[in-house]
């Protein structure tokens, strides 16, 4: 029996087969041409996700009325028959995969950003309240300057509002309509009409945003008027044999007033009445707060809609499609108890195209992990196009294929990080003889120590050394390459990943034995300090991290995760020197353990590194927690319990520290590079020895560096 016999049982929408029940989710990819046009990179985007298998793909936000009504500056557009060629593209390049697409019917109303941007009129059921928001106290500065934002709209004169009156309702229904038709006519198998994310359908639902006094405002039969009449029209031009659904919110969260699930129920049974074929289950936040956005509509919690969806259910006649993160041993289980009919996945299919082929095939080891890092949805909000910090291919399949070489060589990769893995890995499948040579016990690298501060990476790990272990690489741990090892093996090419080399802040008592760099604190975790515990920690110390069970159990993320809540090297009082990834997820990491915390970042930003979504997440979770961050501050002094700084307007503070971390200094580290050059022998540099950025740069200059050779 296979493991996954629900998700991958065929399904049915209206009269449209399906050969599982794994929808790709809509999600606005920002990867159409600047016309709004299908180009080759959305092709052949779609097309990969058509090769792995889903039994349906949803392409997001088809503005309706494009340009105006837009939310991506790279947005699709289907408002003119002049975009049903390469739409038509698109769909002929998914349909010989033997996979059915279908398109998301779109206008972004009070949230057309692009409307805002470039000073055309919103339009809205009724003039919305005041909105604040704290979104952009965390970004950079270099971020504030391509945050979409209506900054250009008032240059033009203030933000323009248009109250939709009877005549730009009909002309709103006029343009799902057409719409519909036109993706009809490019063979899309099925439209989806959004009626969620504070949309303009969405908008006329919502009690909170719709105030109007006539007949579409009011009750719930009157706010529900604009949707029936535009379900109503795309049938009438499209028949009624053609599959129609919807996307809606269940709930609009964190807004007194707003759209509850009872209304949402509500509004789906009506819906089926008037011809709908299935009801797509979402929710959206009140953004008031840049972490709201990881609640609704991109959910960090699991199965975070699934009991919204399936309440909705028990109403219907029709099937329901659920979200918001679901893995798939729960999509697998909630559609055998009746609960929906579908799951739409999105991120998942960011991070592995291959995802349906691969369960289907009971080889649920071998999908690659999203680790819900928010890299791509933090795309949209600086106008670039979606991408995924796992998957490099993910918005370049035309450019990164890895086809086999026509001349395999002897390839060496020194350093069994991410980016090493990344290689050794590509260069493999690629058919190229691999030998792996990592200096330590353990592959991983830092990565081993990401996943013990941030839990999701720990799947990612797995599935890197499950790769490379299940592919013809001669990996030789505990080995230093050296000159020697590299005439010995005699490769055509080197690829060396030897992570960055970080160096101590000069810093007057920064060499004290309760001062810990990132390095020494990750070697100590993760058994590879014997000597760093020898230099810094006392005899008591020592036997009670042995007793504490870390040796012997270090090849476990989880069976340190653990641990580490029973037993630290660090006081209960910890200053981290740092406020970019590493020190963030770290204070996130001590403060569960805890620990008081407080974050002193040298330059004038928080969590660069990290993307804008995740960095939302992460410093709304230790404000939560009560740990001080300060930006600009400059350190004069460690001592023995207490270091000196002084603030960003130059005033000096005493903090007092049991324990401090040094969470900066990286820096490449190219040593070996310049060595094996001398002797003639030709490298190229990945990872953090040619940029220190993290598991995204990691993997990218990995799959590059494979793809190259």
């Amino acid at each position: 029996m296979a493991a996954f016999q629900h998700l991958i049982t065929p399904g049915r929408i209206g009269s449209l087969e399906l050969k599982n029940r794994i929808l790709m989710a809509p999600m606005g990819s920002n990867m159409a041409e600047c016309s709004g046009h299908c180009g080759d990179r959305i092709q052949a985007f779609y097309e990969a996700r058509a090769k792995g298998g889903a039994g349906m793909l949803t392409m997001g936000v088809g503005s309706i009325a494009y340009p105006a009504g837009t939310a991506e500056p790279y947005q699709v557009g289907i408002s003119s028959d002049d975009f049903i060629p390469g739409l038509k593209q698109l769909t002929d390049r998914v349909h010989k995969h033997g996979s059915k697409i279908a398109i998301q019917l779109q206008h972004a109303g009070k949230t057309s950003v692009r409307d805002l941007a470039e000073g055309r009129e919103l339009w809205v059921p009724s003039m919305p309240p005041a909105a604040n928001t704290d979104m952009f106290a965390a970004l950079t500065q270099s971020e504030l300057g391509r945050f979409i934002s209506s900054s250009k709209g008032r240059e033009k004169g203030g933000v323009r509002i248009r109250v939709m009156d009877k005549d730009d309702i009909r002309q709103m229904v006029s343009w799902f309509a057409d719409a519909a038709e036109r993706a009809q006519k490019a063979g899309f198998d099925g439209v989806e009409i959004h009626a969620g994310h504070t949309y303009i359908i969405s908008g006329f639902l919502s009690p909170y945003y719709n105030t109007r006094d006539d007949e579409y405002g009011g009750p719930l039969e009157n706010r529900a008027r604009l949707l029936l009449e535009v379900i109503a029209a795309v049938r009438e031009r499209v028949g009624q044999d053609y599959p129609v659904w919807m996307r809606m919110d269940a709930i609009e969260l964190d807004l007194p007033g707003g759209i509850s699930l009872e209304d949402a129920t509500l509004t789906a049974k009506m819906a089926q009445d008037a011809g709908i074929d299935l009801i797509s289950v979402s929710a959206y936040a009140n953004l008031k707060n840049g972490n709201a956005f990881t609640q609704a509509p991109i959910p960090h919690d699991r199965a975070r809609f699934l009991e919204w969806a399936a309440h909705i259910r028990q109403h219907l006649d029709i099937p329901v499609t659920a979200a918001g993160r679901l893995d798939p041993e729960v999509a697998d289980k909630a559609i055998e108890d009746g609960k929906c009919d579908f799951v739409a996945m999105g991120r998942k299919l960011l991070a592995d195209p291959d995802l349906p082929n691969k369960l289907s095939e009971n080889r649920a080891a071998d999908v690659r992990p999203c680790i819900y890092c928010y890299a791509c949805v933090s795309q949209i909000f600086i106008n670039e196009r979606v991408k995924c910090a796992v998957n490099p291919q993910t918005g370049h399949e035309s450019e990164l294929q890895l086809i086999a070489s026509d001349s395999p060589k002897k390839v060496l990769v020194v350093g069994g990080g991410p980016a090493g893995l990344e290689a050794a890995r590509v260069s493999a499948l690629r058919g190229h003889q691999v030998t792996l040579v990592e200096r330590s016990g353990r592959l991983g690298g830092t990565l081993f120590f990401a996943a013990l501060a941030y839990p999701e990476n720990g799947p990612l790990l797995d599935y890197l050394i499950k790769q490379v272990r299940d592919l013809p690489i001669d990996v030789r741990l505990n080995t230093n390459a050296d000159e020697v090892l590299v005439k010995e093996l005699n490769p055509d090419q080197v690829i060396l990943s030897v992570g960055a080399r970080r160096n101590a802040p000069d810093i007057p008592g920064a060499d004290q034995k309760h001062v810990w760099s990132g390095d020494e604190l990750r070697k100590l975790m993760t058994g590879e300090g014997a000597d760093i515990a020898k230099r810094k920690l006392s005899v008591t110390q020592r036997v009670m991290m042995k007793s504490g069970s870390l040796v012997g159990v270090t090849n476990s993320t989880e069976a340190i995760q653990s641990l580490s809540k029973l037993w630290m090297p660090l006081g209960k009082k910890v200053a981290i020197i740092g406020g970019g990834l590493v020190g963030l997820e770290l204070a996130e990491f001590l403060v569960e353990r805890g620990r008081e915390v407080q974050v002193l970042e040298p330059g004038p930003d928080l969590g660069a590194e990290l993307s804008i979504v995740r960095r939302w997440r992460v410093l709304h979770n230790l404000e939560s927690h009560g740990v001080r961050m300060e930006k600009n501050t400059q350190i004069h002094t460690i001592g023995k319990k207490a270091l000196s700084y002084t603030d960003a307007e130059g005033k000096g503070h005493e903090l007092d520290a049991d324990s401090v971390v040094l969470a900066v200094g990286a820096e490449t580290n190219n040593c070996l590079s310049h060595s094996l050059e001398k002797h003639g022998i030709e490298v190229i540099n990945i990872g953090d020895g040619a940029e220190v950025a993290y598991i995204e740069g990691a993997l990218r200059s990995g799959i590059k560096a494979a793809v190259s050779l």
